[in-house]
């Protein structure tokens, strides 16, 4: 025993030597530092209920994961009236803007007295904008056949109506937290962006009244929403907005004196899927194309779309870009412009203290245009370019083939980073197994 005593203290004392020389003492691996804990951020394409079913049996590692999307509080009667038509939805993400994107079309072709594009066109900025307020589709449509001006306040577009681009002055945004392996509905809290006076005061040109039903009626509208494709997790909700809409016009009479129509369409969330889609919308006569979903497959179409003299009617597109985009007077959004998106992002991060953040974007429209604003955000608020690393993919071609995210996982595991944003679709789903793979420790 005295032995083994001094043995220990002789070993003590020779350790003690050796931390003069070297990192470890009884071994002759250097020891590791601790790893870098990465809390994950997402956006509206990836901040929904079906996302963590992309990641089957690891779902659970999305447990933690904040992040924003355009979402205004929804009164339990919308909400019920959408379950009443898909009792299977499980989001509600951009359903009232695909309901307040048909609701203004068929209010801005009864105002314009005509189902002509240009001219439906001339009036859907105006039926936002500066005349008797409504809220109820039977409301409106009924002042709007008597030749009132009307002002539609639906229930995305709540806060101010249309700016002179055609999209919304002011919206609302969700902080949203997944726990369980779904969106904690209890974290959720709801912040205001954009400014009420940016809403346009142009008075729109006199439409026509017509009594009875008009000659070129009736109104036919197009879906071109993501049925397939990496957006597809956010098709059922878009599509229950959009079909309840019509339902509601048609059970208040219609447009111009006829039910309006509805037209089935795909974008594949796919260029090629998309312009098929208007091609045939447009030899079917259809006046107003209620999408796309993702804004990168908007800019692909728009020019197809302009060219055939038809409305593009998104209720999801957020690329900032598109603001500014050419297209005759002829597209139009109910999503604020991801500018907005941009600074209600970074806030939530700056929240948590990060000291270094990693941003993966998805290389489209979209993707690169959020990312932008996110960091110009981060810049605003003193985190420097060499505290932020910016990595972008390309958009999958196939659906069916996963996006390699090895070597971003190695980059990011490389810089360190304990924040990490992914701007994309249901295929970033890889990515979060990616990182655990490579030894990131994700905090939940």
């Amino acid at each position: 025993m005295l032995r083994t005593r001094t043995s220990r203290a002789a070993l003590s004392m020779a350790c003690a030597a050796l931390l003069l020389t070297t990192s470890a003492c009884g071994s002759d691996e250097p020891e590791e530092a601790p790893a870098t804990q990465v809390r994950l951020y997402g956006t509206d394409g990836n901040m929904l209920n079906s996302y963590p079913a992309e990641l089957k049996d690891r779902a659970d590692l999305v447990n933690g994961m904040k992040g924003t999307t355009p979402l205004t509080p929804l009164p339990e009667s919308f909400k019920e009236r959408l379950l009443a038509l898909n009792p299977k939805l499980v989001d509600f993400l951009y359903s009232a803007e695909a309901y307040d994107a048909v609701v203004i079309s068929a209010l801005a072709a009864q105002v314009a007295g005509t189902t002509e594009p240009r001219e439906i066109a001339k009036q859907i900025v105006g039926v936002t904008t500066g005349g008797q307020r409504c809220e109820k589709v039977a409301t409106c449509l009924q002042l709007a056949r008597a030749g009132e001006d009307i002002e539609y306040r639906g229930v995305a577009l709540s806060r101010a109506g249309f700016t002179d681009k055609g999209e919304p002055a002011a919206a609302s945004y969700g902080t949203m937290h997944f726990d369980n392996q779904k969106i904690d509905d209890s974290k959720t809290e709801f912040v205001g962006a954009g400014d009420e006076s940016g809403a346009s005061v142009k008075t729109p040109p006199p439409g026509r009244k017509v009594r009875g039903k008009a000659k070129d009626a009736p109104l036919v509208l197009g879906g071109l929403l993501p049925k397939t494709g990496d957006l597809a997790l956010a098709y059922p909700q878009l599509a229950a907005g959009a079909t309840l809409a019509v339902n509601e016009v048609n059970a208040a009479g219609g447009v111009l004196g006829e039910p309006v129509k509805w037209v089935e369409g795909d974008d594949g969330t796919n260029p090629a899927t998309a312009k098929a889609t208007v091609a045939a919308h447009v030899s079917r006569g259809v006046h107003v194309i209620i999408g796309a979903g993702a804004s990168g497959i908007s800019r692909a179409v728009l020019p197809d779309v302009v060219a055939a003299g038809r409305i593009l009617f998104s209720p999801s597109n957020t690329d900032a870009g598109l603001s500014s985009v050419e297209d005759q007077g002829l597209y139009f959004r109910t999503a604020p412009p991801d500018s907005l998106q941009g600074r209600a992002l970074a806030d939530v991060m700056l929240r948590d203290g990060p000291r270094k953040i990693a941003i993966l974007a998805r290389g489209d429209s979209y993707g690169e245009g959020l990312q932008q604003n996110v960091r110009a955000e981060l810049e605003k608020a003193g985190i420097g370019s060499d505290r932020v690393k910016l990595l972008t993919y390309p958009p999958p071609a196939d659906p069916k083939t996963p996006v390699d995210f090895a070597g971003a996982a190695q980059e990011i595991k490389s810089f360190a980073p304990e924040a990490l944003l992914l701007i994309g679709f249901g295929e970033t789903a890889p990515a979060i197994t990616a990182l655990a793979d490579a030894g990131l420790q994700i905090k939940r």
